[in-house]
């Protein structure tokens, strides 16, 4: 006790001995939520603030120009928004694009977390050579994307294709909707798929040896172990990436803003860049607001539905 009294003023040690002697702690019990504010207050003014405020703008024909007036419409901007073809065009693109780097970088991350796991030597070489697009701008990802699908004989693309034989002559990547998506897809999968392989790995890592080896006692090949053990002990894991890739997906915009601009004739555009553009480009701030809202609600849907769906426990079995 005589320990405890010497932290505190001598002006309390009464108070603090007689706290002490009816079992009751001493402490002031605000002193914690005092640590929290400022984190409270940067939280509330970068975050919620402004997804309030927006939430506010979008049931108006905002205006920032000086010397007009923003109107109130009510739901106007999300009834047009609903009846929008090529914003439901974009997101149907936002969709496809999600579903197929969700893809590539699930089976891509979790294959590459498994060659790795069982690297002996040089694994940190590896992990951090895999995890370098994911830490580069995604500005420079895609100017490095547009130089290799540059159309004509200079894009390294076109140049390799070339000599294997695999095409007759130049392909214009960036023409057509069908190969700007080669280039789309391509480039969120490479940009992301070194983030799947560390929470993968970290995964792996965590999986005792005595399963596998108590496994392979039982008979089990590797494709067996990966199917009924690794593969169930890290379905939380796959849970994870999988709602995260989803999001991130839903999410692409710089790279199709650098890349394609939404072109040709909006068959590239995705939601973020539609809202860009309506926001930035015709200054309709109240309806991208709208679509910001309606492209969050999707969102947090399909993040919801995944969770039911993925999220049931799975026992692991021989």
């Amino acid at each position: 006790m005589t320990s405890q009294l010497r932290a505190f003023p001598p002006s309390s040690a009464a108070a603090v001995r007689s706290q002490l002697q009816r079992g009751k702690p001493y402490y002031r019990w605000y002193v914690p939520y005092l640590f929290l504010v400022p984190g409270l207050v940067l939280y509330l003014l970068w975050s919620v603030y402004p997804l309030v405020y927006q939430l506010y703008i979008s049931f108006f024909d905002w205006k920032i120009i000086p010397g007009q007036e923003s109107v109130f419409v009510g739901l106007a901007n999300y009834q047009t928004a609903f009846a929008d073809k090529t914003f439901w065009l974009a997101m149907r693109n936002t969709a496809g694009y999600a579903a197929v780097t969700v893809f590539g970088q699930l089976v891509g991350g979790l294959a590459l977390a498994i060659l790795v796991n069982r690297v002996i030597v040089g694994k940190r070489f590896f992990r951090t050579i895999y995890y370098l697009p994911v830490v580069t701008s995604w500005i420079v990802v895609s100017f490095l994307f547009i130089y290799l699908f540059t159309p004509g004989e200079a894009g390294l693309i076109n140049t390799i294709l070339l000599r294997l034989g695999l095409i007759a002559k130049p392909v214009s990547w960036m023409a057509t909707s069908d190969t700007a998506w080669i280039a789309i897809n391509s480039l969120g999968i490479w940009k992301g798929i070194g983030w799947a392989m560390v929470i993968f790995l970290a995964a792996l890592q965590s999986i005792p040896m005595e399963l596998y080896e108590a496994g392979a006692i039982d008979g089990a090949n590797e494709f067996q172990r990966l199917r009924y053990l690794t593969l169930p002990l890290i379905r939380r894991t796959i849970l994870f990436v999988v709602v995260a890739l989803m999001i991130g997906g839903f999410q692409v915009f710089l790279s199709v803003l650098i890349l394609t601009g939404g072109g040709p004739l909006h068959r590239t555009e995705v939601a973020l860049t539609y809202m860009y553009d309506q926001s930035f480009g015709n200054l309709k701030f109240g309806y991208g607001a709208a679509l910001s809202y309606i492209l969050a609600i999707v969102i947090v849907v399909v993040s919801v539905l995944q969770t039911k769906l993925f999220g049931r426990r799975q026992e692991v079995e021989f």
